[in-house]
This record gives structure tokens, sequence and C-alpha cells, in this order.
């Protein structure tokens, strides 16, 4: 029997508010399903289960805030028994107070037990859709229906424009204020918006990296236009729906590099490095309205440059619409940071822990470069690695940078 608990994800998080169940009791699930949706000061996240089996129990409510590690559901293996109905307390607590003895104050979370098969229930609330355009939390489209609110006439505070729960909230709270009608309070406190949340976690996890990871900096200027060239005959006849960008050659460089160079691949955790022989590429992505996350492209090393552009532009899109999942969120072993077409000539970032190592990539300049005995102008880009110096040397460091640039050198060949 396996007790499937609120995970981390991320660095300084320390508790999430489940917002949806996408399971019920009596589902079988498998390694790697998507079972719930937790919402965190980066946004809504879907995680999966690293338990197979059959969902015997939810002991979590939708709307808890939850900390790291607190019990959301019982997972019975495919062997196993299920057990007798689970109550909130431990084995090892009594069921009764003994006489005389101060009431025990109240859990912080009280856990939903719900046995299989369950019992028929009245049909759930339907949960309003989104109009075209609109993005709008699985909270926020289920508190939508049960007020009757219509999304379209909500304005999202959240990442992207999203609409979040309080949006709706406020939204019905105003539409009452003019017709007199009280069935709905007034929010008691105004909460901070999404994105100041999300900058708090960002500060966090920044400052965390720059106090205990002793960084420092290779950085080297390449030439681009091989690889500028081949792109512009490779879409030539492509749709732009299927054109491959600069950015998936930066991916698969890295991840190839890396590979080759496993120092820089991993996570410091215990004080002591974990090198993975798997390369999941976080991909650092900029939010509408502000803000960063850089979810992971999972086993990166593997992919051909098709496939890493439909899943950057997968991830672009979910991001934004606040859907990545709990894995992609956590899995990074190295990131990659480009600034894009227009932007600053070169960038040293701050690593993303536990990770070790994370490369800046400047947008593309200009240059005059020689080849051979003559000067040409060409495309160049400034690549710089951040190391953590407790894992990698700075040999080791110029070394991934000799492999980044020789893949890029030969782009038909990635």
């Amino acid at each position: 029997m396996g007790m499937f608990t609120m995970p981390s994800l991320g660095a300084d998080m320390e508790a999430g508010t489940l917002v949806e169940w996408l399971v019920n009791p009596g589902d079988t699930v498998k390694r790697g399903d998507v079972v719930a949706v937790v919402e965190t000061q980066k946004g809504a996240i879907e995680i999966e289960t690293f338990e197979a089996g059959t969902v015997h129990q939810l002991q979590a409510e939708l709307g808890q805030k939850l900390p790291v590690g607190a019990p959301l559901a019982v997972i019975v293996g495919e062997d196993e028994a299920a057990p007798e109905a689970m109550s909130a307390s431990t084995p090892d607590e009594p069921s009764a107070e003994p006489a005389g003895a101060p009431p025990s104050p109240a859990p912080t979370v009280e856990p939903m037990v719900v046995e299989a098969p369950p019992r028929p229930a009245a049909a759930p609330t339907p949960v309003a859709q989104p109009p075209q355009g609109h993005v709008a939390s699985p909270a926020a489209r289920r508190r939508a229906a049960e007020l009757g609110v219509d999304l379209a006439t909500v304005t999202g505070t959240g990442l992207g424009g999203a609409i979040q729960m309080a949006d709706v909230e406020g939204a019905a709270g105003a539409a009452q204020a003019k017709t007199g009608a009280a069935t709905v309070s007034a929010p008691e406190a105004v909460k901070p918006s999404p994105l100041v949340e999300m900058r708090k976690a960002i500060a966090a996890a920044m400052a965390r990296s720059k106090r205990e990871i002793p960084h420092f900096y290779v950085s080297q200027t390449i030439d681009l236009q091989p690889a500028t060239e081949w792109l512009d005959t490779t879409n030539a006849d492509r749709a732009p729906a299927n054109r491959i960008l600069m950015g998936a050659l930066f991916v698969r460089a890295c991840a190839l590099a890396a590979a080759k160079v496993s120092t820089v691949n991993g996570h410091f955790t215990d004080d002591e490095f974990h090198r993975s022989d798997a390369v999941h590429a976080g991909v650092a992505i900029a939010l509408r309205g502000g803000g960063l996350v850089a979810p992971a492209l999972i086993d990166a090393h593997k992919k051909g440059l098709d496939a890493i552009m439909a899943d950057m532009r997968d991830l672009v899109t979910r991001a934004r619409a606040g859907r990545l999942r709990g894995s992609e969120m956590t899995m990074g072993t190295i990131t990659i940071s480009a600034l894009g077409d227009a932007g600053a000539e070169a960038m040293s970032g701050v690593i993303f822990p536990p990770q070790v190592a994370l490369v800046g990539i400047g947008a593309p300049q200009r240059r005059p470069w020689v080849i051979g005995d003559a000067v040409e102008p060409r495309q160049t880009v400034a690549v710089t690695v951040s190391v953590d110096h407790r894992v990698c040397d700075g040999r080791q460091a110029a070394k991934f940078l000799v492999e980044f640039e020789a893949h890029m050198q030969s782009p038909e060949a990635l």
C-alpha cells in the first residue's frame, strides 16, 4: 500500500493548495499518471503518482492548503489487500482522550476519507468553461459555475491574465453590490496577486542559490552562421507551425554536451553530487505579465530536433496556461536560458537548485569573424555556463563549451 503525499514542486516550496482531483476511489492508476492539480506560488501544476495500483481513499479536500509530505490519497498495489477504513489519526495515537486530560488541539488538516465503491452522489455542479481566449484555473471555473458568473465578464489577475478564484468572487461581489444582493460576501482581505507570490518564490530560490552555491562562470563566443544557414534551408519549405527555431538547436546541443561532460548534469543534495545519466533539460520560459518558470524537457539527449521543437511549444503553451506537471518542475538536471533574437549579447545566470549548472545564451549578434586568412561578417552568439564549483572546475566547464560549440557547427547532425 502506498501513501500518495503532497510533493515538493520547487526548491523552496512549503505547501500547496489542492484545486482538482482527476481520479476517484476505485480508479486504476499507473506510474506517471496525472491524478491531481495543485496550486503553488508558480501557478497550477499537475501532479503525477509514482505508485501503481487502485485508488483506495482520497484523504484531502479541494481547497485545502497542505504542507509538503501531507497525505493526499492511499493507493493499493495490485497484489495487496484493501486496508480497513482509515481514520485521520495515526496507529500510535489513542482513539480517545484519557479521562481528565485536556482536549487535544484540532488537527490542522482534516482528511477526507472516501472508500471504494463510492455511494451514489448528487449530480456535480457543472463547471463553467472559459470563453475563447480566456484561461481560468480549475478552481475558478468551478466557483464561477456555483455563483453563475460569466467568465467572459471577468478580468483575470493571474499570470498571463489567467482568471483566478478570487477574480470570480470579486466579480460576483461587484455584481451583487450593484443589485443590492448579499448572497456573497466580499473577501475580508486583499490577497497578494499570483505575480507577487511568484516573485517571492523566485526571490527565495535565487537567494538560496547565491548563498549556498559557489558559482563560477565560463564564457565563449561561437560562430552561429552554420546553424543559421542550415535553419534557413530546412525551414524554407515548411509551414510556420512546423519550423524549427534556433532555441531547439541550443537545447539539443546542450543536452548532447551535458551527456558527454556529466559533471554539469545532475543534482547536488545532502552534501553530495548525484550524477544523472539522463539529460532533462530545463527551459527557462518568461511568462506574460512577468515571472519565470523552467520546466524540464525530459530525455532531451534522446530526442531529435523536431521532437524537441514540439515539446518546447507544448511546454510554453502549458506554462502560460498554468498546467505544468510536477515531474517537469522537479526533474531538470541542467537549465538553458536564452534571451532570444532581441536582447543583451551575453548573460550569466543563477543556477536553479538543486541543479549544478545553467547555460545562459545571449541574443545573436552580427560580428566580424576570422575564417582562414579572411575576415567575414558572421552571426555569432555568446554562451556562458554558470557552474557549481563544489562539483565542477574550470577545465570541465570549458570542455562542456567546446562540445556545445562542436554540435552547433554541425547542425545537420543534431
